[in-house]
């Protein structure tokens, strides 16, 4: 090769280079995608006075890690239990995991790709060629011959990721897989926050039914009262037929009332993964105490709840999809390398003479695609903008779900207060309203009247109690459920590293 020819080809290689580096620099520089943040106030509007220190730690976990079993916070071992049994065996749980073992893997292809390809591979042929087939030179007659070929080479096959395109992708890929991460994380939470809330509604039910049969059995024995001073003359038909028309009305609502405990207890049957034909779910008083729930600062909300963590994740993701298709503007540049050895004898195959090589490398751009390359660009960009809103709707539905809660808790107080005092005013009323049927004053309507008002106090003040419990663990859920970490390991730690 010439001096000139050796100069020329220098100053093309120069010339790409500084123009593969220019580009770089264009990449480099590219405008990063801008985000709208979701405005957070800096307190509840709720006011609730909430313990400053309840029985967890306060802390500022990362979204990467389980907030523990709040559930224990009831002391109630029957729901203990029932958690530990759904958390194992819940097919939907199965599921999540799944999925988030499915995300590590497709993270794991995506930074496997940053690194160099390497192939390996051993051919053995035996050939003959025609004799019939054009010869060398024209008019030369081609020779027939039979042949060993026997090929053992390897090669390696590396794509530079100068323009950040394999980099944007892996990080895509981990991001997805953070995003399943905390999806099993949300989907642990609505698990155990449903069981609570189902099991609750069955400790309510029970109470409830409690109330029932005792209000049950006092007209029971007031009607048996009745009938014995029908007979006797002292009581009229009229009360008679009153107190057997509540009675009915009482068995009734008893009868409804444990057709709804049953449907409560076949709903955790399916939650703790167990057909309901087999699950039973004994009766036991509601919890004798509410825990008292540290709520901290709206800002800690974004750092507890797993469906805001998923929704970030979301957006990660896209933004990072969106640096890919960015670097699609660029040209790829390939490097390649091989060898190996090739003999017609295979006893020859490891010799000098039979070795082969090629290094090569090559550098490809889209000149013209029709806009394929802008259109898919602002598909990532609008893509981007619908995860960003979405994730400002989880932010401001998280900040409502917390609101409720807190505002639904305080409401419930004063109501199940109330109610208490309406149970005993009630009760008083029954008793004077018996003392006056007996001493002639009153006619025995107003004795069922007091009655059927005792009786509707009673089991309201039961249903306050139930929807305290559950106004409890919604608002523990709203929050991202506990407050003791306990550390699940990131997934950028099980993904090889460039």
């Amino acid at each position: 090769m010439s001096l000139r020819s050796r100069q020329c080809r220098l100053g093309a290689t120069v010339t790409v280079t500084a123009a593969v580096m220019a580009l770089a620099g264009c990449a480099a520089h590219a405008p990063a995608p801008q985000v709208q943040s979701a405005a957070v106030p800096a307190a509840w509007h709720a006011r609730v006075p909430l313990a400053p220190q309840g029985p967890w730690t306060l802390a500022r976990p990362g979204d990467s890690v389980d907030k523990g079993p709040w559930w224990q916070l009831f002391n109630d071992t029957t729901l203990n239990a029932f958690q530990e049994q759904a958390l194992r065996d819940s097919p939907s749980l199965k599921a999540a995991a799944s999925r988030v073992a499915q995300a590590r893997a497709l993270a794991a292809v995506s930074a496997g790709a940053r690194w160099p390809k390497l192939d390996v591979g051993l051919r053995e042929a035996r050939t003959r060629t025609s004799s019939n087939r054009p010869g060398a030179t024209s008019g030369a007659q081609a020779l027939s011959s039979v042949q060993n070929d026997t090929v053992l080479s390897g090669s390696v096959s590396y794509e530079v990721d100068l323009f950040g395109r394999q980099s944007q992708e892996a990080q895509a890929a981990l991001d997805n897989a953070e995003q399943a991460q905390a999806d099993l994380l949300n989907a642990r939470l609505v698990l155990s926050a449903d069981l609570a809330t189902y099991y609750f509604n069955a400790r309510s039910a029970d109470a409830e039914i409690h109330v029932v049969q005792q209000g049950l059995s006092a007209q029971t024995r007031a009607s048996q009262l009745l009938s014995a001073r029908h007979e006797g003359g002292v009581a009229s038909q009229l009360d008679v037929a009153q107190q057997q028309a509540l009675l009915d009305a009482t068995r009734t609502q008893l009868t409804l009332l444990q057709k709804q405990r049953v449907q409560y207890e076949h709903a955790l049957a399916t939650l703790v993964g167990q057909p309901a034909s087999t699950f039973a779910l004994s009766t036991a008083p509601l919890p004798g105490r509410l825990p008292r729930v540290p709520v901290g600062l709206p800002s800690d909300i974004l750092q507890r709840r797993p469906d805001v963590a998923s929704a970030e994740r979301v957006v990660a993701a896209a933004k990072s999809t969106l640096g890919a298709v960015h670097a699609a503007w660029f040209p790829s540049i390939t490097l390649n390398a091989s060898g190996g050895w090739e003999a017609k004898d295979i006893a020859r195959l490891i010799e000098a003479p039979s070795l082969i090589w090629a290094l090569g490398g090559g550098v490809a751009q889209t000149v013209f695609d029709g806009g394929r390359t802008q259109a898919r660009e602002d598909q990532a960009q609008a893509a981007l903008d619908v995860v960003s809103a979405n994730y400002q709707q989880t932010v401001l539905r998280a900040l409502q779900e917390v609101e409720d809660g807190l505002s639904s808790l305080t409401s419930l107080d004063v109501a199940h207060a109330q109610s208490e005092a309406a149970v005993r005013s009630a009760q008083r009323v029954l008793e004077i309203a018996l003392d006056r049927y007996a001493g002639g004053l009153n006619t025995y309507l107003d004795v069922i009247t007091a009655q059927q008002n005792a009786l509707n106090n009673q089991r309201l003040s039961t249903q306050l109690r139930g929807q305290q419990l559950q106004a409890t663990t919604y608002l523990i859920k709203a929050l991202g459920g506990g407050w003791e970490p306990i550390a699940l390991g990131p997934v950028a730690a099980a993904l090889p590293q460039p």
